[in-house]
């Protein structure tokens, strides 16, 4: 799964610590959000893109996948 948190983040001038204490988690989940080694949760995903305005679907996305 990738996304776009950091750009995100980016535009708002948002640190990560900022983002983690709006949405309750630390730093580092949101580090390792951001470096694909964290998939969120449902729950997660949607307070993340809510403090950004956007979709869920807006900040994250599956790469490719062959469903075959």
């Amino acid at each position: 799964m990738i996304n776009t948190i950091r750009v995100e983040r980016a535009i708002q001038r948002m640190t990560q610590q900022e983002l983690a204490a709006r949405v309750g988690v630390t730093r580092q989940t949101i580090t390792s959000i951001e470096v694909g080694k964290y998939v969120p949760s449902t729950v997660l995903a949607l307070k993340i893109a809510f403090v950004f305005g956007k979709s869920v679907d807006e900040i994250f996305k599956l790469e490719a996948v062959d469903w075959e």
